[in-house]
């Protein structure tokens, strides 16, 4: 399916303000950016990858006194975070080929890095320890099986993948992190399936 996962990108940058006006405000996901946000501290850099709009995770970052890097591949999403959050890093990058020579105090891919192929996703495990600070925390959501679909958004076709659960957790613990907490669907956060690690010393 490389097809519908290479049109991912120019589906959101066709579409970015009507993504961010459907995206859900209500913060749902506080739960977990409280998890994740117990494993930094203030002041700490934190890198959204795959950030969109900026509303409402990085908003919520922000205004619990982190500093934000934020990437993603749409032009016109990370317009909107400059727009938003002037005083905070926002760059136009493919998570895929990401390479910013630098760590961070925390990573989150919320909803985002299972845009990817399963292989990217392989991939991103060395990306994400390599700009990851000792300990940092590492936020992602997921599926929980090996597989492929293509749902739609905006009439247009919108791919997602998946590996499975045995092997995020191989993948996670392979590239020097530790599995902090995992929950299936939870009933708390809108049935997603989160992953919250941290990068070992």
């Amino acid at each position: 399916m490389s097809g519908p996962a290479e049109a991912v990108i120019s589906l959101y940058e066709r579409n970015a303000r009507r993504f961010d006006k459907d995206r859900l405000k209500i913060l749902f996901e506080k739960g977990w950016l409280d998890r994740f946000l117990a494993l930094s501290t203030p002041g700490d850099a934190i890198l959204d990858i795959g950030c969109g709009s900026g509303e409402p995770m990085a908003r919520y970052l922000i205004e619990n006194r982190r500093r934000v890097t934020g990437v993603d591949s749409s032009v016109a999403m990370i317009a909107m975070c400059r727009e938003r959050f002037p005083d905070h890093e926002w760059l136009v990058a493919d998570m895929r080929s990401l390479a910013l020579g630098r760590r961070f105090g925390g990573l989150v891919a919320w909803d985002s890095f299972f845009h990817l192929t399963q292989d990217a996703q392989r991939r991103m495990f060395s990306i994400f320890a390599a700009h990851a600070a000792p300990q940092a925390p590492l936020m992602f959501t997921s599926g929980l099986e090996l597989s492929e679909s293509v749902g739609s958004y905006a009439g247009e076709p919108l791919y997602h993948a998946s590996l499975s659960t045995a092997e995020y957790r191989s993948l996670i613990e392979a590239s020097g992190f530790e599995v902090v907490r995992q929950i299936e669907h939870d009933p708390e956060c809108d049935r997603h399936c989160v992953w919250l690690a941290r990068l070992r010393t």
